[in-house]
């Protein structure tokens, strides 16, 4: 499979696009105003300690406190005794050699280890989204390019991505006798066939950023930052960019300069795949992202041999349908869903990446029989997701045709990162229609004849409700007007919401519209 990383550098934001067999399977960007949390490090005081939720909140300085679950809370959090986390961007995750495990950690209740107004030092994992804050972990890390730092911790792991026990236990080893006690250390994809040197180098640099850390810590006032992870730009340059890339083209000379820079002091046989991009027309419209892009936006997906997806967000999952749209196979009805779920769940895994979903997701595929085909299904989808780097988990298909999985969320979707809720529905994706804005009005005015001796108003409507009133030679409002026995002098005003309307007196010109509502 040929990837491609695209990179675009504006002014107010940065683009990074990743293809694979020239199809965009992943869209990050970053914003100067919405600068990403995660993988920061704060010193924050504890703002309260819920022993109903084992959970903590810790004021870090930012306009939300984060959030800090027992089981992200370190042995020895005040003093920082101990840290330890899952490395997050890059799902690189321990790896034990076959037969062995860790032993489970000792559950110990959240009020036992922090009380309220205790200093602590946290990491951000998850961005805030919506109305809830970031989420933070007291255990630390330290991502570099080819090990991961995890201070007062002696356990070494490596990359589950790396299949070739062989050289599993060749990195282990050689770990082991460059690393320092007291840190532990889990070595990353990128790090397979490199040699002692690289791997003692990066530890060192890790150690140094700590040992900064620390310091800044103790003289620092709390809350605040304390250090602040990469730039999306570099920190997915240390993260992606490897041997499986097949180039890397940038439209910044500026950013290119630094990627190059950084990649031939880490991994110089990298060099010839950085290009710089200096044509006119712009880098995402030269590889046909922009419209990508747009379509991402969409409700609705098309599948190539005529069927489609619809992908809905609620408060609590992400719900995906799969319609079989025009789309009639050839032989029998099971033949034909068997083969439109087969595509849904290769194009399920691209949108997942692409739209950057995540939490719960439950997709509904269209009902099959046999219990054979509902297994390839699942094959499929499971399959088509492994070049995912948020880690997941899957429910079996069932006999209805529903599969419910669980997909690591760092930070808003895309759909929150290039949108807002719409200022007329709220966010619900619909609006009132206008023969219940119509009924409004009537029982605006029977309460209004009722409580006052007025007959004469002038209404003002949405263009597309005063269409409504007047169609069919005016005849609502005339019924309108009997029904209230009134006189309304009707205008349009396009400033206002389907749902809205503006009532005055005729005999004062003032707005009485509030008066009689409900």
């Amino acid at each position: 499979m040929r990837t491609e990383i695209i990179l675009n550098i504006a002014v107010h934001e940065t683009r990074i696009a990743i293809m694979e067999d020239g199809r965009l399977v992943e869209i990050l960007v970053e914003r100067p105003e919405s600068e990403r949390m995660v993988g920061n490090i704060y010193k924050g005081i504890v703002n309260a300690v819920l022993p109903g939720m084992q959970a903590a909140f810790i004021d870090i300085g930012t306009p939300k406190s984060a959030f800090l679950h027992a089981s992200d809370v370190s042995e020895a959090a005040s003093n920082y005794e101990r840290f330890f986390e899952e490395v997050d961007e890059d799902d690189e995750e321990e790896e034990q050699e076959e037969g062995k495990r860790r032993p489970p950690r000792k559950f110990v209740p959240i009020q036992e280890r922090l009380k309220k107004n205790q200093e602590i030092l946290v990491q951000i994992t998850k961005e805030p989204i919506s109305t809830k804050g970031p989420r933070a972990t007291s255990e630390l890390s330290l991502p570099g390019r080819f090990t991961v730092l995890i201070p007062n911790d002696d356990h070494i792991g490596v990359s589950r991505k790396i299949k070739d026990w062989s050289e599993k236990r060749r990195l282990k080893r050689l770990t082991r006798e460059v690393k320092p006690d007291n840190f532990g250390v889990i070595v990353r994809t990128v790090a397979k066939g490199k040699g002692e040197a690289e791997v003692k180098n990066d530890i060192k640099q890790l150690i140094r950023l700590w040992e900064k850390i620390l310091k800044t810590s103790q003289k620092t006032k709390a809350p605040a930052l304390i250090h602040r992870e990469m730039g999306i730009t570099s920190s997915l340059i240390r993260d992606l960019f490897s041997e499986d890339v097949d180039r890397l083209v940038i439209d910044s000379k500026r950013e290119y300069k630094k990627i190059l820079s950084y990649v031939k002091s880490v991994s110089p046989g990298l060099c010839s795949k950085i290009e710089l991009y200096d044509e006119k027309t712009p880098i995402f419209d030269a590889f046909q992202i922009e419209k990508e892009i747009e379509k991402a936006y969409s409700r609705r997906v098309e599948l190539k041999a005529g069927g489609s997806l619809v992908i809905d967000h609620t408060e609590a999952l992400v719900a995906i349908d799969v319609n079989s749209g025009r789309y009639v196979g050839r032989r029998n009805q099971e033949e034909t869903v068997f083969k439109i779920n087969m595509e849904a769940a290769r194009e399920i895994a691209r949108q997942l990446r692409l739209r950057d979903l995540g939490g719960i997701i439950v997709v509904d595929f269209i009902d099959m029989a046999i219990a054979k085909n509902r297994k390839k299904v699942e094959d499929e989808l499971y399959a088509a997701t492994r070049r995912d780097r948020s880690k997941m988990n899957f429910s079996a298909l069932s006999e209805f045709g529903l599969l419910e999985m669980t997909r690591q969320r760092v930070r808003p979707s895309l759909l929150y990162t290039f949108s807002e809720p719409c200022p007329v529905c709220n966010g619900i994706g619909r609006v009132q229609g206008r023969d219940t804005t119509v009924t409004k009005i009537e029982r605006w005015f029977r309460r209004a004849r009722a409580a006052s001796r007025q007959r004469r108003f002038l209404l003002y409507v949405h263009p597309s409700v005063e269409e409504y009133l007047i169609e069919e030679d005016g005849f609502r409002l005339k019924l309108l007007q009997k029904s209230a026995k009134i006189k309304i002098d009707l205008k349009k005003d396009p400033d206002l919401p389907i749902e809205e309307y503006r009532i005055f007196s005729m005999k004062s010109g003032a707005d009485i519209t509030d008066q009689f509502k409900a």
